[in-house]
């Protein structure tokens, strides 16, 4: 027996899944062994691939009579990727649980994180970022409503949140502590360094400047695969709640930055993909079926649409800072950065992705 190696277009996410391989298998037993080439179709992968999850989450906050934020109370319920891989726990892994929601920055006394039960429907797959995406878009979504109730600015209330610069050790707290399978001595939790994209992307974007009708700013950040990152979207919504996106500023922090051109590049992808996400982002299913087959039916966002600038500020550091990951970090903080600008120019709030015609 040989074996040639497949083509499949993609990344790690759906090469890692064989079913595809598994049929060429199949049909070749059924002929006798013969050769067969499966070659799938768009309608074939769309309809029939594996998903990213979905996830729904209520967040609360305690407010003192200083206005000051007290306490953190967020209950979140997503169906498992390990439902693909053995009966279905309807329970997030540790592992989903730390991509962005365990590993809260947050300097307050009384937080409490929730995981509710959630069966899966549907085959999950690896997606690029994995729960940090809908982790950060509530977290950083809710962090931008609270801004605006208590009337500061998001960016200060942002970093207030985070408190000052400091090592944050969550493994203390049990051994369920995610951390991408590295140590904490070598890659801790450090707000230091979240602060400090914060503030660069900030700047760059010249926040607090006044902003013409129907043009806003939205910032988020969030900590994902070791990498710091943060996105100031400026948006523009005309009358009939259509959305351009004149310019985008992301500031990241990876530590050693081994080949800068690749950052730029993965983090300009990342506004791409996270706009295309926000926008029309939804895989529907009707009577047990995926409903969309090609992209007339599951938009992209097309090269009209695409964010105008988007700049790249590394933040430096030698090799004595562990270079981490890039291919995913720039992917989190972008949906609810762009949803917190449209708040910004049309005062509506934008709580269910995709956008789709929230805005008409």
């Amino acid at each position: 027996m040989s074996l040639h190696t497949t083509l499949l277009g993609g990344a790690f996410g759906r090469k890692s899944k064989c079913d595809f391989a598994i049929e060429a298998a199949l049909l070749s037993r059924e002929l006798g062994g013969a050769p067969v080439k499966v070659v799938w179709t768009r309608e074939d992968d769309i309809r029939h691939g594996f998903y990213h999850t979905v996830s729904v989450d209520r967040l609360e906050a305690g407010i003192d009579a200083d206005g000051k934020l007290t306490a953190w109370r967020q209950r979140s319920a997503a169906p498992t990727i390990m439902s693909t891989f053995m009966q279905d726990p309807k329970y997030p892994a540790a592992f989903e649980l730390g991509l962005g929601l365990t590993d809260l920055p947050f300097d307050l006394s009384n937080i409490r994180l929730e995981s509710a039960e959630a069966p899966s429907h549907v085959r999950i797959g690896w997606f690029r970022s994995v729960n940090n995406v809908p982790n950060a878009f509530a977290i950083q979504s809710f962090v931008s409503e609270l801004a605006h109730a208590l009337g500061r600015d998001p960016k200060d209330f942002l970093l207030e949140l985070i408190g000052p610069p400091r090592k944050v050790q969550y493994s203390k707290f049990g051994p369920d502590f995610w951390n991408y399978g590295e140590p904490e001595e070598s890659f801790p939790i450090d707000t230091g360094r979240l602060r400090g994209v914060i503030e660069l992307a900030g700047e760059r974007a010249g926040w607090g400047r006044p902003m013409p009708k129907g043009r806003g700013l939205g910032l988020a950040a969030h900590r994902s695969f070791l990498t710091y990152v943060a996105t100031v979207v400026e948006v523009q919504v005309d009358d009939a709640g259509s959305i351009r996106v004149p310019r985008v500023e992301t500031a990241v922090d990876c530590g050693f930055a081994v080949n800068p051109e690749r950052i730029r590049s993965q983090m300009e992808g990342c506004a791409v993909m996270g706009l295309t996400l926000a926008k029309y982002g939804a895989i529907t299913c009707k009577a047990g079926r995926v409903e969309q087959g090609n992209f007339d039916d599951y938009k992209l966002v097309r090269i009209d649409e695409r964010p105008r600038v988007t700049n790249v500020h590394i933040v430096p550091h030698g090799v004595e800072v562990p270079a981490a990951g890039i291919g995913e970090p720039g992917l989190p903080p972008f949906a609810p950065a762009l949803c917190n600008a449209i708040f910004a120019a049309t005062g509506k709030r934008i709580r269910s992705l995709p956008i789709g015609n929230q805005l008409a």
